[in-house]
């Protein structure tokens, strides 16, 4: 069975018809260090720079010179939205006091803007949300939390539904 090494990040923007396809959680993708099979089957060690997460969309390129795209795979995760823009700002800032990772996005209803966010689920945050008033519904996604303030590789990947 062929096993690919990587080591090189070519960026979001590099389309190849020729990659091979590799399929990440979450978590997964926050790994620097990870040993993962493609969709065909062939062994990948991707060996990254920690603390910069691999991003949905991004494509490496092994030693031997294949390119390899990452997509995300869909989790369990819990979105809440309100109709309330400071209801919906203050569960932010509640999170974000947690420093707890979050999604962000919006839909359109009946003229209407739509925020959502989602998160991990965690029964305890989850009670909170609920009680600060949001609905919150659980689904499977792929997760894609914003990357901070001062981070890299920020994601702004809003999903209308």
């Amino acid at each position: 069975m062929t096993m690919l090494e990587v080591y090189e990040r070519l960026g979001e923007h590099h389309e190849d018809a020729e990659a091979l396809l590799v399929v990440l959680t979450h978590e997964q993708r926050e790994r620097g260090r990870l040993r993962v099979y493609t969709h065909d089957g062939i062994e990948l060690r991707i060996f990254v720079d920690r603390g910069q997460p691999l991003r949905v969309g991004e494509t490496l390129r092994s030693v031997c010179g294949q390119h390899i795209r990452i997509e995300g795979a869909p989790e369990p995760v819990v979105r809440a939205f309100c109709n309330d823009w400071e209801l919906f700002s203050r569960a932010c800032y509640h999170l974000g006091n947690r420093h707890v990772k979050v999604q962000l996005g919006h839909t359109h209803e009946n003229g209407r803007c739509r925020p959502w966010l989602r998160l991990l689920p965690d029964h305890v945050l989850e009670a909170m949300l609920e009680q600060l008033g949001l609905t919150l519904v659980n689904e499977e996604a792929v997760f894609v939390p914003e990357g901070g303030a001062w981070g890299h590789g920020q994601q702004h990947h809003h999903h209308h539904h």
